[in-house]
């Protein structure tokens, strides 16, 4: 299994603070990913604190499990890492949300670092590339657009 990355990014007319204030609290993805089912936080975590476990469920049934590795509001970024298999066999996932100042506004970078097989890099890519991070700073990239 080779190290990988992976990561998406968009730049949006908006300032660095209110990008962070609408992707920053990691236990709240799913309020702004059309993609993602609600999630909930294990055993009342804290969205501020690493070790958080957010949990995305479906008809009751956890889907998807992930810890917060690091978390930096000064930097405007978070790191998380995937505890549950998914349908792709990857390792040693940790994904960062980050927010950077840009002339325009701001760059939203989603990037991830994991280990896999040559065989399954394009539907990793698809999956979380395309899928996960590009529908998700569309989606980011249309409502911060539409409350202008």
């Amino acid at each position: 299994m080779k190290p990988r990355t992976l990561a998406r990014s968009t730049t949006l007319a908006a300032t660095p603070d209110a990008v962070w204030a609408v992707i920053g609290d990691f236990g709240a993805l799913a309020e702004w990913h059309p993609y993602l089912p609600p999630s909930t936080l294990e055993e009342g975590g804290d969205p501020e604190v690493p070790g958080a476990v957010r949990v995305f469920a479906v008809d009751g049934k956890a889907v998807a499990r992930e810890r917060l590795l690091a978390r930096d509001a000064a930097a405007r970024s978070y790191s998380y890492t995937l505890l549950d298999p998914v349908a792709l066999p990857v390792h040693d996932y940790v994904a960062t949300l980050a927010v950077r100042p840009h002339p325009d506004g701001a760059e939203v970078t989603w990037s991830a670092v994991y280990r896999s097989a040559d065989d399954v890099v394009s539907e990793v890519e698809a999956l979380f590339g395309d899928g996960t991070y590009g529908t998700g700073l569309a989606a980011l990239r249309a409502r911060l657009t539409s409350s202008r």
